[in-house]
């Protein structure tokens, strides 16, 4: 029988996972506490205190705790620390879905960002977007800056297949080209 797996790239230690080349660092976030929100997002907020209104693509999240949009009625709710709410429906008119375990986390940063952007998205990085879910080199990624970083959230199965890419636009980046 035909091994598939060999067509599939190896995963890294995500602990460790580093990729740097001059103007560019890229690294595995771990640890953040990941709740997606659908429905009633203003009544979310009231109940969370989290503020419902979220940022979009390339926008300015803040903090340690933040809301992320992803469509008119769902966000994604980050933390460094554990979301007190349950994962279930809320009779205020929203559902939240424990996704932590879902999503694989990266941060890019450096003077080099700009040109890892345009590798990435043909979406100008000036022209915030109410939604922070986007296409990102070949597959569905949820966008945003947090701090003075760059911040990707993505299918962990898909993990692989991004930081292969990552590894090949750094290498680009950094020759040049």
């Amino acid at each position: 029988m035909r091994d598939l797996a060999e067509k599939s790239s190896v995963a890294p230690d995500w602990r460790n996972a580093t990729i740097e080349v001059p103007g560019l660092k890229i690294g595995a976030v771990a640890g953040l506490h990941q709740r997606l929100v659908s429905g009633d997002l203003a009544a979310w907020a009231e109940a969370s205190g989290l503020d419902g209104t979220a940022v979009g693509a390339f926008g300015l999240a803040e903090g340690i705790r933040y809301s992320v949009r992803l469509a008119r009625d769902r966000l994604l709710a980050v933390s460094i620390t554990p979301i007190s709410m349950a994962a279930r429906w809320f009779p205020q008119g929203f559902a939240v879905t424990e996704i932590s375990a879902g999503l694989q986390v990266f941060d890019v940063e450096g003077p080099a960002l700009q040109a890892f952007i345009a590798r990435g998205t043909t979406l100008d990085p000036r022209q915030p977007s109410a939604s922070a879910a986007l296409s990102f080199a070949g597959i569905s990624a949820i966008v945003y800056r947090h701090e003075s970083k760059l911040r990707i959230h993505i299918d962990r199965g898909l993990a692989a297949y991004l930081w292969t890419w990552m590894e090949q636009a750094a290498g680009h980046i950094a020759a040049g080209k």
